[in-house]
């Protein structure tokens, strides 16, 4: 499976516009599963960065369940994804442009070949 982007959204602390965009993207794609970053330190540790990845996901589970809403580590996705964009070509202004939606995708794709991965040794054990 290939991760791609659908849409940016803002974090939108003071009505929660972006959990009502979200709300009605799940709904409108019919979406089984939701991935939400998860920004450990490089230490592996919960910072308030995890700490408010972790809120946020709470939030949002709460306004789509049933869909899952599933965390995700996503150290080293922003380097990824800057790497990954100007070796095609992509850079300054516009990288910066883009580079949070690469970095969702990495962080997507990450995990849906870690669950394949995971499938592929359950079926073989």
């Amino acid at each position: 499976m290939l991760a791609s982007p659908l849409v940016t959204l803002s974090r939108d602390e003071r009505n929660d516009s972006d959990l009502d965009q979200l709300s009605r993207l799940v709904s409108e794609h019919e979406v089984v599963e939701v991935i939400v970053g998860l920004p450990r330190t490089l230490a592996d540790r919960h910072g308030p960065a995890a700490q408010a990845a972790v809120a946020y996901a709470g939030q949002l589970a709460g306004r789509i369940a049933p869909c899952p809403v599933r965390l995700a580590d996503e150290r080293l996705t922003t380097v990824t994804a800057a790497r990954m964009l100007s070796q095609r070509g992509v850079k300054g202004r516009k990288q910066r442009a883009v580079v949070d939606q690469a970095a969702a995708v990495e962080i997507l794709q990450a995990w849906l070949d870690g669950r394949a991965a995971h499938r592929t040794r359950e079926g073989q054990s």
